[in-house]
């Protein structure tokens, strides 16, 4: 099966949109869904949005079946050029367990660090991105503001994308900026 990795395009908009809300759905209920369908269309908008790294995988019959989006993100007003955030991630659910995403992410990495970004922060299971490289963010000084309900300090995680990049990043995570998580 022939599968591309490529930064989205407008024809891909809606169709992607509609799997992130299937996925989320299957897996976290339609109400969770609708915030990520609504935090994905309010980044496109936002002065955080980052086109290339809007990544999509497509199968030979030109369908989505996976997602990320890498966007520019800040601690407190600073490190918005060296800092992304990873969210959301999804792969049809079907397809889970392939090494869809796993294959997204790294290309977002490889993509990120050539355009000059320091490091990723990742909401989420520890178990799921633990083996992408990712770290406990409160290790480095990067800890979890009021705006972020996390069921535990492992769930807030960085990564490195250049040896020694996030030894100067510290601070506090809010996700204040957006309205879908409000």
């Amino acid at each position: 099966m022939s599968r591309v990795i490529k930064s989205m395009e407008d024809k891909y908009l809606t169709k992607s949109l509609e799997m992130i809300r299937r996925t989320f759905t299957n897996h976290e209920g339609a109400e969770n869904a609708d915030i990520v369908v609504k935090l994905v269309s309010e980044i496109r908008v936002m002065n955080s949005y980052i086109p290339e790294l809007e990544l999509i995988m497509v199968n030979e019959a030109d369908e989505v079946i996976g997602y990320a989006m890498f966007s520019r993100f800040h601690l407190g007003g600073k490190y918005r050029d060296e800092l992304l955030l990873l969210s959301p991630v999804a792969v049809k659910t079907e397809l889970q367990r392939q090494h869809i995403s796993k294959e997204i992410i790294e290309y977002g990495f490889e993509r990120a660090r050539k355009m000059g970004f320091s490091a990723v922060i990742v909401e989420g299971d520890p178990n799921n991105y633990k083996s992408r490289g990712f770290q406990t963010s409160a290790d480095f000084g990067i800890t979890a503001g009021k705006s972020v309900g996390l069921p535990a300090v492992e769930c807030l995680m960085v990564k490195e994308l250049c040896q020694g990049s996030i030894d100067h990043i510290k601070g506090v995570v809010e996700y204040t900026d957006y309205k879908s998580l409000r």
